[in-house]
């Protein structure tokens, strides 16, 4: 198995660990921990693919064993919906809602929305601990490169939009599948990193990621956008789009600004 494949395993009985290295600053990645979740709950639920997921983060997630709970709250014909947690010895670290399904089906044309972002080639773009003000641990397992023009934050010369885009993959080559879709969807810079904002460590409160299609072979590409900053909180929107150009997640997630 890969390393993200050992890293989110999830025994029949729900037992699981949160393993060290998949950190952000010490804290293990939010999108780590919700594949964690989302592995567990797919088989309570008895369906592959999560469908729509949302996580509350209530704990920081540390290294050592772990437990994912759950129950099925409705099953039919194509969807099995789960609430449940992922939870330490003595805490709830998420509490967790998702449905559930088969994504293998025919994947259909965009009907409306926007095309995938307009990236250089792969070996063109920066990788993400090239380009961060701080070593980011998480990226010894990733391959994650960013759109040149979104990585002055890194230096101080910030674009002043707060958007970030680039590639994903896994680093020891792993398919990117519908639970690599968890990861993904917390695995870039904050966007606000572009903004005359600090960087530092964004706490989520609450994220959500739906599974539009299972990807395609190859890298995704990725877009992730904040529009509103206010109140101490911001919210950010992501896209990943498959190596066929099929929109095949997004995700929404609400945090805190950057802790310094």
């Amino acid at each position: 198995m890969s390393e993200f494949d050992d890293a989110t395993h999830v025994a029949p009985d729900g037992a699981c660990e949160i393993y060290d290295g998949w950190d952000i600053g010490g804290n293990a990645n939010g999108g780590y921990l919700l594949a964690i979740a989302a592995n567990g709950l797919r088989q309570i639920a008895g369906r592959p693919d999560p469908v729509t997921i949302s996580a509350h983060f209530l704990a920081p997630g540390k290294p050592g064993p772990t437990t994912v709970t759950g129950e099925v709250v409705k099953s039919g014909r194509r969807f099995a919906t789960v609430s449940g947690a992922l939870r330490s010895a003595d805490r709830t670290i998420i509490q967790v809602l998702g449905t559930f399904g088969d994504q293998s089906g025919p994947r259909g044309d965009l009907m409306i929305g926007e095309p995938p972002p307009d990236l250089p080639p792969m070996a063109e773009c920066s990788p993400r601990n090239a380009a961060s003000a701080f070593p980011v641990g998480l990226m010894s397992k990733l391959d994650v490169r960013l759109r040149p023009s979104d990585t002055g934050f890194a230096s101080g010369v910030k674009s002043g939009v707060a958007e970030m885009a680039g590639w994903f993959a896994f680093a020891d080559g792993r398919p990117i599948d519908t639970l690599g879709l968890m990861l993904i969807a917390d695995a870039f810079p904050p966007a606000v990193f572009n903004l005359d904002i600090p960087a530092g460590w964004v706490p989520t409160i609450e994220l959500t990621v739906h599974v539009r299609a299972r990807p395609a072979p190859g890298p995704v590409r990725c877009r992730f956008r904040t529009r509103y900053v206010h109140t101490g909180m911001l919210e950010e929107d992501g896209e990943v789009w498959d190596s066929d150009g099929v929109l095949v997640a997004q995700s929404r997630q609400l945090a805190l600004l950057p802790l310094t």
